[in-house]
């Protein structure tokens, strides 16, 4: 029984230390998109720039509902490690529908872009824009379903040891995505307008 302990102990140490490198892999991967946004933001190639492009009120939003979901995602770390299912897979939803509401902003966003001729192929400038954000973005998507498996694993199988972990580690992935957004809204956006 010991020896079982042990084992199920260092899988758990060797899975965590394998999601923080591909959390460092990641921190490479978007520090290199924001390199590169950085050299190809005054590209232009006589299009529109981020300050004639970018609605700071409606990326305002997006962050809020970002932001608010790294507090639903605690909550529900939280909940699932005081053993309350229910409020658990209740905190998942509501983190799902704020980062749902957030992707769909920023497809929103993309969408009116595109149909006003500033796509990615327009400039280096939107280029580098569309690569940077619709990269997070897509974390996000990949989070938004991390969350429903871990929704339904919960529902069906209710909060072992395991999936708490699992949690654990998904409210870290979220955690880092938001702080990459704050980046993003940083240097990005509200750069950008000013």
């Amino acid at each position: 029984m010991a020896t079982d302990m042990k084992r199920v102990g260092q899988e758990s140490s060797t899975k965590t230390l394998g999601f923080w490198i591909y959390i460092m892999t990641d921190c490479v991967l978007f520090a290199t998109l924001f390199a590169t946004y950085a050299v190809l933001h005054g590209n232009t190639f006589g299009g529109p720039s981020s300050r004639q492009l970018f609605d700071l009120p409606y990326v305002f939003i997006e962050t809020f509902l970002l932001l608010t979901s790294s507090f639903t995602i605690g909550m529900a770390v939280l909940s699932a490690r005081a053993g309350y299912k229910s409020r658990t897979i209740g905190w998942l939803v509501v983190t799902f529908i704020l980062g749902l509401s957030f992707v769909t902003m920023e497809l929103t966003e993309f969408a009116h872009l595109v149909a006003d001729g500033n796509s990615w192929q327009r400039s280096g400038f939107l280029s580098a824009f569309f690569t940077l954000v619709g990269t997070h973005g897509a974390h996000i998507s990949v989070g938004l379903l991390w969350m429903i498996v871990m929704m339904i694993r919960i529902a069906k199988g209710g909060l072992k040891s395991m999936d708490v972990g699992r949690l654990a580690l998904l409210g870290l992935f979220w955690h880092f995505l938001d702080i990459i957004w704050i980046c993003i809204f940083t240097i990005v956006y509200l750069m950008g307008v000013l």
